[in-house]
Order: C-alpha cells, then sequence, then structure tokens
C-alpha cells in the first residue's frame, strides 16, 4: 500500500469519526429538545425564567434559582482552580526539583481521577463542619464552591503544563539573551504565549464544574433559593434532575429536560467564547 492511499484511509477514518461524533452531539440536543417540548409549549419558556419558584405539584417550574446557583458555584470554584492549577504548573516546570516534580505530577493526576463521590464525601465530613463553625447550616454555597475548585484544579494544572510543554526552548533563549531573569521570563514570556492553551483548559474546567452534580448534591444543601450569601444552601440544576428525575411525570419531567437544555446551552455558549477567544490569541 502507498503512502498516498494511507493517508487517503487516515483522512476517511478521521472525517468519518468527526460526522460520528457531530451526529452523536447533534442527536443528543434533539432528545432534549423533543422531551422539554411539552414543557415549553404548556407551560411556556418565560415561566421557565420569571416564574414563581419551583414548585412543581403547583406547575411551577422558574430555574433561575438554580441557574444561579450552577453559574455562582461554578464560578466561585473558576476564581479559585485557575490561579492555584496555573501556579502548579509553573512550579512544577520550572521550580522543583527534577524527582520531586514527577512525584507531584503524578498526585495531580492522581487527584485529576479521584471519584467525585470521593470528594464529596471528605468535603461533607472536613469542610461542612469547618463552615458550620463559622456560619449554619454548614453545606452551603461556598462548600461547594470550594469542592467543585479541588476537583477541577488538576484539569487546569494538567492543561497548563501540556501548554508550557509544548512552547519552543527558543523563547527561553530569547528572553536569555535579553537579560530576562526566569521570573520575567514567565510573566512576559512564557504565561502570554500559553494563554490560549490556558483559556482552553479553563473553560474544560468550567464546562466540568458546570456538570458535576455528586459534589454539590452532597455539600451544597438543596434548598432552591437564590443565594444572597456565601454560606446560604443553594441547588444546582444538575443536582435538582438528579433529585427529581425518579419520580417525576408529566410537566414536571419534561421541565427537568428543559433543565439539562439549558445546561446544554450554556456549554455551547462556553464552546463558542473559547473557540473565538483561541482564534484571537492566534491573530493577535
Amino acid at each position: 500500500m502507498s503512502r498516498l492511499d494511507r493517508d487517503t484511509r487516515l483522512l476517511w477514518s478521521l472525517s468519518a469519526s468527526a460526522v460520528l461524533a457531530s451526529g452523536l452531539l447533534l442527536l443528543i440536543v434533539l432528545f432534549l429538545a423533543a422531551e422539554s417540548w411539552p414543557a415549553l409549549s404548556r407551560v411556556g419558556i418565560q415561566a421557565f425564567f420569571f416564574g414563581k419558584g419551583w414548585h412543581p405539584t403547583e406547575g411551577a417550574f422558574d430555574l433561575t434559582p438554580m441557574l444561579v446557583a450552577s453559574l455562582a458555584t461554578s464560578t466561585l470554584a473558576m476564581a479559585v482552580a485557575v490561579p492555584f492549577g496555573v501556579a502548579s504548573a509553573l512550579f512544577q516546570r520550572f521550580y522543583a526539583p527534577v524527582l520531586f516534580g514527577q512525584i507531584y505530577l503524578w498526585i495531580i493526576v492522581l487527584l485529576a481521577g479521584t471519584p467525585s463521590v470521593v470528594l464529596g464525601l471528605w468535603g461533607l465530613t472536613t469542610i461542612v463542619p469547618l463552615i458550620l463553625w463559622l456560619a449554619p447550616p454548614g453545606t452551603s454555597l461556598i462548600a461547594g464552591s470550594l469542592i467543585l475548585s479541588l476537583m477541577i484544579m488538576p484539569t487546569v494544572a494538567l492543561t497548563t503544563d501540556a501548554a508550557l510543554a509544548a512552547l519552543p526552548q527558543s523563547h527561553w533563549a530569547g528572553a536569555a539573551a535579553l537579560g530576562l531573569s526566569r521570573e520575567a521570563t514567565i510573566i512576559n514570556v512564557i504565561l502570554p504565549s500559553a494563554r490560549a492553551s490556558i483559556f482552553a483548559g479553563s473553560i474544560l474546567a468550567l464546562a466540568r464544574a458546570l456538570g458535576e452534580t455528586m459534589v454539590v448534591l452532597m455539600v451544597s444543601g438543596n434548598v432552591v433559593q437564590v443565594p444572597t450569601s456565601l454560606f446560604d444552601p443553594v441547588r444546582t440544576l444538575t443536582a435538582n434532575i438528579a433529585l427529581e428525575m425518579a419520580y417525576a411525570t408529566g410537566d414536571h419531567r419534561s421541565s427537568l429536560f428543559v433543565s439539562g437544555l439549558a445546561l446544554a446551552g450554556l456549554v455551547l455558549i462556553l464552546a463558542i467564547a473559547a473557540r473565538r477567544s483561541g482564534g484571537h490569541v492566534v491573530h493577535a
């Protein structure tokens, strides 16, 4: 078989895989839309965002408190995870001794693979009692955010480390020729060169935080309300689906699929933002 034939087969295989993945994603979105349509048509889309709270037995399906809670927990988790994740990658690659750096990287990989239920149990028995000592009830927005940050920090750290490893050594050589210190090189050369990949990793971590169920179900309190404090108990969209899908029927069940459709829309917006930002960085 000639090299041209192998390249052609590889091209067709990759194209078929891309079409299959896109088709599956489209089918999932169509399934969510079809299951959501009964509630959207009977209740109306406005009732899901400007209603009178989440009271399924009374026909009230306002998703706003849970949408706000999802965005708040994920945003706070990102505020903690991104700085620590980037700092971890910089420490492991540029400051830690070789052996210690390899052990540290292995610990980050192990943390990335830790089941969310394990982190939830740890948060429930360790973090929640500490927060309870500060402000009852303990299970709260801040508890969910802190455990989420621990869960997504390895994603930021590993993608940042991969981005740093891919940078050419000419960056360091050029900085050394200009007399820049290591810290100045990292701040002014290395991080700006890797910012597109770091941003993409952060978006991936944010998408994972938005879609997480078990952690927020265990430590966030599961009270449907718009939080006014970091110590307020909240319920996210994913936790609501997990709690109520088993017994929901009729418009109640359909409204839970509306929640899933809203989450899919948020992830789609994040993907578009990551792509547009990456394009701007490349052309900068």
